[in-house]
């Protein structure tokens, strides 16, 4: 289950995809919740200990991403009746994210990263994960100096901007 699309006009400032998404998944405990139950914790009472979330807090959290696709619930007991909490697809597509933000609080926001990623698939050895931008086309990395913004249609619409101009300035 998925809500429809964010109202992009109803944000203030520059109309963007990235300030509607965290305005669904932008609070600390909504991610933090994300990285639990795509470590396999489930239940309430894991995410609340991997977390330390308040459970106020916990269970608005938990219910905002149900509201917005991002979590599903599923029953686990009949009697008492409990769920667990799973992610959608809208939720795994958030683990590159964390995946960056993992790597970014590496380099700046600790002295020693207490976990590294690591891709350990048959045939080879095991190395560590990089998030990077790699051009899903041409297999390409990406950076900055090579990426330009393009309005869609929206994006032209939703800036005022005429038909015929593309790039934004």
């Amino acid at each position: 289950m998925s809500t429809a699309p964010y109202d992009l006009a109803g944000l203030p400032g520059r109309p963007c995809t990235i300030a509607a998404a965290l305005e669904l998944v932008g609070e600390r405990w909504s991610l933090l919740v994300v990285r639990e139950v795509s470590l396999g914790n489930h239940r309430f009472s894991d995410i609340a200990r991997g977390t330390g979330a308040p459970r106020d807090r916990l269970t608005a959290r938990l219910n905002a991403l149900v509201a917005a696709g991002v979590l599903e619930r599923r029953q686990y007991s009949q009697a008492p009746p409990r769920s667990g909490y799973h992610l959608t697809e809208s939720g795994r597509d958030l683990l590159p994210v964390l995946q960056a933000l993992l790597q970014w609080g590496d380099r700046w926001a600790a002295e020693e990263p207490p976990v590294h990623l690591q891709h350990a698939p048959e045939g080879h050895e095991e190395h560590r994960v990089d998030a990077e931008w790699v051009c899903r086309t041409c297999g390409e990395p990406v950076n900055r100096s090579r990426v330009e913004r393009v309005l869609t249609p929206a994006g032209r619409a939703l800036a005022g901007v005429p038909e015929d101009q593309r790039h934004e300035h």
